[in-house]
């Protein structure tokens, strides 16, 4: 979960020492021109551990300890399914195991050169290997298995091995794409009579085809990374020995971040992705240039990138990152690009950049009708923020919008959903939670050998005082269950979800390592986001590895599967404050019988139990890891756990009959936008698919009091007070 809580006001120290101690760091001679520059690479080494070992909360020692997490982490992200190294190489590799600490701190690269060659001497090797084994067709009738426990399993003795690990590994996924591939013959003599079906050698070879083509993708991938792009997971594994969320940006890393958070970028708003060795328009997205001006489309190949009136580049075999800074600009300049159309046609197609809003980040909600009142739900995806504009979208005051609009519709509850919010900015949490209490504390940061700081709201007035529910999971992290943690500790509204959230009470901040350095000839070095605080409830309790505890417990499929930062290696620990000062909620009478109500409506509920079989079935499912590759032990294998999982359908199945509408003012955007439309209309229907949704409104009905007053309250869209540039 790389989420973010922007606290940078708060840390001006920090910077200060380091600008003021690093003025000895850059002695260096920097070569630009240089696409590997080794030099560049050390300052990198020596940049890092030096912000992160002055700004972070509790930095680890750089010792034998912090190198062995350094190798496993690392050789683990190079070669995750064992398939490149042999295990001379790791032997080899070994040596250096409780060196790294001393590398790091001496900036030396050996271990790093000597690996990433290997690699692609390795990579290189592989390419042929596979090749290989596609070249003639595979003995299904053989009685032989593959095991996908790439943790448990050892690396290749020799090259022998190697090549019989790759072909078990390419028999196994030809296999089962095989036996898809008749099923859908089958299907389609049942379906069609005079339908001629394909025999057993056509659809071995066009598998057998499919298989190299997908490989020939994951090699293509492979081949336009770069040395920096590998340094980048060497840095990553040295930095995730401090904390899980203390890692490297390179340069387009940090530029995607960005666009993460605050929710938009300046450009085209075109989605694209590699097709061979060109790259193809994959969406537009709804309200961008390119969407507005009707000439580009989804499945348009690009062939020539123009800026204004500059000689076109020819961009065919170049990398998609590459791509992508070609297209990219700054609002109000000229790009053309020379297309492929899909009915083959050749155009040049001129679009002007502009800011683009990627509207899956922001905000949305919806109503429904049911028992005679109305509800609303509000679905917040990030806690995002425009650091670079005060006047730019925000979801503090986008939720207030929200509420307003919700108020104004004349509903009786909202339901907030933060299920699979991993955070964002931590003021839009002091603001969002502020809209539904009068004032009082909100959280609590303590910084590494600092007094604790109480974040507040201010405002008295109270946006919405009606019944109020929020939705978490196993992935609401980080601002998600500081909103549901304020709330639950205030007894202002329930939460109802999963046991617990994710479990990361932590706060970052980014440093753009440029800042740094005095010359500019150095390139640009990218960023470090490192954990420089821990927040805590106002309870007193961290939400560090615990989460947030729901108030109603459903059940959840992926419930005993290993998720949370509890089962993250080098998670920090959870411990406790004194509480803050704050008054429970005291309008909530029906409170403790709406959640007693809402477990006994869950463990009566059938649906309700299978989904806490289907999770346990689930579990079990995961520690099976050995597959036949006999097409008829295979085939039996699959029809059983078929069988099994039909008895799961009804879970895919559901529907709570619950009809889902946009407001009026999104309804009229809608008849204008018909991607904007078509979004919507998934969004409503999954939600009438949603059992999770219907108990929390079930919980809204429990909520209500006798005489049920409708909210009019003005919202007052409060400023973000405390956000800065990150």
């Amino acid at each position: 979960m790389n989420t973010i809580l922007n606290f940078m006001k708060r840390n001006y120290k920090i910077i200060v020492v380091v600008v003021c101690i690093s003025v000895t760091l850059f002695a260096f001679k920097m070569n630009a021109s240089k696409a590997n520059d080794p030099e560049k690479d050390k300052l990198l080494l020596e940049l890092l551990t030096f912000v992160i070992e002055k700004g972070h909360y509790s930095p680890a020692p750089i010792d034998d300890t912090f190198s062995k997490g350094i190798y496993k982490d690392y050789i683990e992200a190079l070669d995750p399914s064992k398939r490149f190294f042999l295990q001379s190489d790791i032997d080899e590799f070994s040596k250096f195991e409780l060196q790294l600490d001393d590398q790091l701190l001496n900036k030396d690269l050996s271990f790093f050169n000597l690996t990433y060659e290997r690699l692609m001497k390795r990579m290189d090797e592989s390419t042929k290997i596979y090749k290989d084994v596609l070249s003639k067709p595979f003995d299904f009738n053989t009685d032989e298995s593959f095991n996908i426990d790439y943790e448990k399993s050892p690396y290749p003795k020799n090259v022998t091995e190697l090549n019989d690990k790759w072909r078990k590994q390419i028999k196994l996924s030809a296999l089962s794409s095989l036996i898809d591939k008749q099923k859908l013959e089958e299907d389609k003599k049942k379906n069609e009579a005079n339908y001629v079906v394909k025999s057993f050698d056509i659809l071995e070879k066009e598998t057998r085809e499919s298989s190299r083509k997908s490989l020939d993708e994951y090699f293509g991938f492979i081949k336009d990374l770069d040395r920096n792009d590998w340094f980048s997971v060497y840095i990553n594994s040295i930095t995730a020995r401090f904390d899980p969320h203390t890692n490297y940006f390179a340069p387009e890393e940090k530029e995607r971040f960005d666009v993460s958070i605050s929710g938009k970028l300046e450009g085209i708003g075109a989605r694209l992705q590699k097709k061979n060795d060109l790259t193809e328009i994959s969406e537009l997205i709804s309200g961008g240039p390119a969407w507005r001006g009707k000439q580009l489309e989804a499945g348009d190949l690009i062939m020539k990138v123009a800026q204004g009136n500059s000689e076109a580049v020819d961009i065919v075999g170049m990398r998609l990152d590459d791509v992508v800074k070609k297209i990219k600009g700054p609002k109000g300049s000229e790009v053309r690009l020379t297309v492929k159309k899909v009915d083959g046609t050749i155009k040049i197609i001129s679009i002007i950049r502009d800011i683009v809003e990627i509207e899956e980040t922001y905000a949305k909600s919806s109503i429904v009708d049911r028992n005679g009142l109305k509800y609303g739900v509000i679905y917040l995806p990030k806690f995002y923020i425009d650091f670079e504009n005060a006047n730019g979208r925000d979801a503090g005051k986008d939720i207030a919008l929200e509420v307003d609009r919700l108020k104004k519709a004349g509903v009786n509850g909202i339901v907030l959903d933060v299920r699979d919010d991993g955070g964002g900015s931590l003021s839009t949490v002091v603001d969002i939670a502020g809209l539904f209490i009068e004032q009082g504390p909100i959280v609590q940061i303590k910084s590494a050998g600092k007094k604790k700081e109480v974040l507040y709201d201010r405002d008295s007035k109270i946006e919405w005082d009606g019944p109020l529910v929020i939705m978490v999971n196993n992935f609401s992290a980080s601002a998600s269950e500081i909103l549901a943690a304020a709330i639950q500790d205030y007894k202002r509204g329930i939460i109802i979800g999963s046991k617990q959230t994710y479990g990361k009470g932590t706060v970052q901040n980014v440093y753009d390592l440029n800042t740094f350095v005095r010359s500019s000839s150095v390139g640009d070095l990218g960023a470090i986001k490192t954990t420089t605080q821990k927040f805590y409830r106002i309870n007193g309790g961290s939400t560090q590895l615990e989460g947030v505890q729901s108030d109603i417990v459903m059940p959840d499929r992926y419930a005993y599967l290993k998720m949370g930062e509890r089962d993250v290696d080098n998670a920090m620990a959870w411990d406790k404050i004194d509480q803050a000062d704050y008054q429970v909620w005291n309008n909530n009478t029906n409170f403790n019988q709406a959640i007693t109500n809402s477990k006994s409506r869950i463990s009566k509920n059938t649906q309700f139990q299978l989904i806490e079989e289907n999770a346990k079935w689930i579990d079990s499912r995961s520690e099976e890891n050995v597959y036949s590759l006999n097409i008829d032990k295979f085939k039996m294998a699959q029809a059983e756990i078929e069988e099994k999982a039909k008895k799961y359908k009804p879970i895919l199945d559901y529907k709570n009959s619950l009809i889902f509408t946009s407001l009026p003012y999104e309804a009229d955007a809608m008849s204008k936008d018909i991607t904007l439309k078509e979004k919507r209309e998934r969004w409503h229907e999954a939600l009438s698919k949603d059992i999770y949704v219907e108990e929390a409104l079930n919980v809204l009905d429990d909520l209500q009091s006798k005489s049920v007053s409708k909210q009019n309250l003005p919202v007052k869209i409060k400023k973000d007070k405390l956000a800065s540039k990150s």
